[in-house]
């Protein structure tokens, strides 16, 4: 069955939050597999999550589009190297197309979700409507939900303001005085496409980034054709890609002689890019290589060779209506302002709506950080799976590969509670506090707990590295990718009859 016809919430074996990467992925899985009674719910009136929303100008992937896609679905016809971000978002809209339309509920944000303990399911509260289902999926990810930056007065900003994630593309930008803020993966996409229009921009960097060269090319007629001819060769591609990416974690490990290469790359490409000797060293970063995201792009420096573009690097202190006020004590009177400013990525929105056993929110069992074992299952939380949640982003390879992982894992949890209808699984909250420990392990000696090293990937709550994966990928999935119900406490709920399932 799909749904409950009877009076109340409309009931399904799996309920899914999100339809990004991660939700779509698991959801065309799930239907491969024969798997039908399920619901998506989504917030947004379209798939694509992060690719959905993210359509400022210059938006692309960092990482090679044959390695950022689905290894169950190969896409010959992307159009270059690093795929921009139409074509990222249609290859998700296609995607969702292959039977998963009729599972989604479009314009359903998720307001409350509840465990019921004695029916052995969860009550979810999605667009004004009643969802129960045994299994609840966050799959809506860290990267869903936009940070403003916490600047005293940016709510009296007297022009156009919006964040880089919510592109106002109604906005007029040519000839006006535009300020970015912010210097991160976003940024430096949107940097140069604003200096093509501003008649003034000003860039607000807190801190440099380390830029490397972005070697984007389009592909060929000949070579989409191979592609779509040959499924092998782009199997091949792929493999390649991957263990070309692997190779970069060793970047990350803290070793001398690795980190002064890889950042002497960076430095020498800042060299040759910024003719302005001064702008060159406000460019240049004060941390180790590694400590925050590296980023790609042969246009980001150039565009402050421009005598129209201004960098401004030494923080804002306040904003007075149409005049940003610097810490250094420059004043910069802007049209528009354009927040790249990222994501609530280690404080999820999303963990203050969802409630366990006992009605304790995730919120509060997150509260001195994000953790839950084989990073999927919080303790407390029975039946709960989170997708892209902590310890899953990767500084050095591909997310997808992370998320095909995680879907291999949620399918045998779905496979295991398909046995016995009343089935529920929790995680005892020793077993998921030894497995941060592990983990904890694989983090001593990485850069991003090196001295001086200020990242969001690390919470500053616990001081853990909460958002990343501190090891190889293919670690990732050895470790997490296969689900074994022997650490798991395993048990009936008292009110669940066979008739009350779907058949999954």
């Amino acid at each position: 069955m799909t749904a409950s016809t009877h009076e109340g919430p409309e009931r399904y074996e799996v309920i899914i939050v999100g339809t990004g990467f991660a939700g779509i992925g698991l959801g065309t899985r799930m239907k491969r597999a024969g798997y039908e009674s399920f619901v998506m719910l989504e917030r947004a009136d379209d798939v694509g999550g992060t690719w959905r929303d993210n359509t400022y100008p210059g938006a692309a992937c960092d990482v090679s589009s044959h390695l950022y896609s689905y290894s169950f679905r190969i896409n010959p016809d992307w159009t270059h190297v690093y795929s921009p971000q139409p074509e990222i978002f249609k290859y998700l809209k296609d995607t969702a197309r292959e039977g998963l339309l009729d599972h989604i509920r479009f314009g359903s944000e998720v307001t409350d979700a509840d465990w019921d303990e004695e029916a052995g399911e969860w009550r979810v509260v999605a667009g004004g409507r009643e969802f129960a289902g045994r299994v609840l999926v966050l799959a809506s990810g860290r990267l869903s939900d936009p940070k403003m930056p916490d600047i005293p007065g940016i709510d009296s900003f007297s022009g156009t303001l919006f964040h880089s994630a919510a592109w106002d593309h109604d906005a007029a930008l040519d000839g006006l005085r535009v300020g970015v803020i912010g210097t991160g993966a976003s940024a430096v996409q949107i940097i140069p496409e604003m200096a093509k229009v501003a008649g003034h921009l000003t860039v607000f960097q807190r801190g440099a980034a380390y830029v490397r060269p972005r070697t984007n090319r389009a592909y060929t007629e000949v070579e989409k054709r191979t592609f779509e001819r040959s499924p092998e060769v782009v199997e091949a591609l792929r493999e390649d890609l991957f263990w070309a990416n692997e190779a970069r974690l060793v970047e990350r490990q803290a070793l001398p002689a690795l980190l002064d290469k890889a950042s002497a790359d960076a430095h020498a490409h800042r060299e040759a890019q910024v003719k302005d000797p001064v702008t060159r060293e406000l460019l240049k970063p004060d941390y180790v290589f590694g400590c925050k995201r590296g980023l790609k792009s042969n246009d980001y420096y150039p565009a402050f060779n421009l005598p129209h573009v201004t960098l401004q690097a030494s923080g804002i202190e306040r904003i007075e209506g149409a005049v940003v006020h610097a810490v250094d004590g420059r004043t910069h009177e802007l049209d528009v302002l354009v927040a790249a400013t990222g994501f609530e990525a280690t404080d999820l929105p999303i963990s203050y709506r969802v409630r366990g056993a006992g009605g304790r929110a995730l919120s509060e069992a997150w509260a001195t950080g994000m953790q839950a074992f084989a990073t999927v299952s919080p303790h407390g939380f029975p039946n709960l799976v989170v997708m892209g949640g902590p310890n899953t982003g990767l500084g050095h390879n591909s997310a997808i590969y992370i998320i095909e992982s995680q879907v291999d894992y949620i399918l045998g949890v779905l496979d295991f509670l398909a046995e016995d209808p009343a089935r529920v699984v929790d995680i005892d909250a020793k077993v998921e506090e030894e497995f941060m420990r592990n983990l904890e392990t694989k983090m001593e000696g990485t850069v991003w707990l090196s001295e001086g090293c200020q990242t969001w990937y690390v919470d500053s709550r616990n001081g853990r590295l909460t958002s990343l994966w501190p090891d190889f990928a293919h670690s990732f999935r050895r470790e997490n990718g296969v689900f074994d119900p022997s650490p798991y406490i395993v048990s009936t709920a008292p009110g669940r009859s066979g008739s009350e399932a779907g058949n999954g």
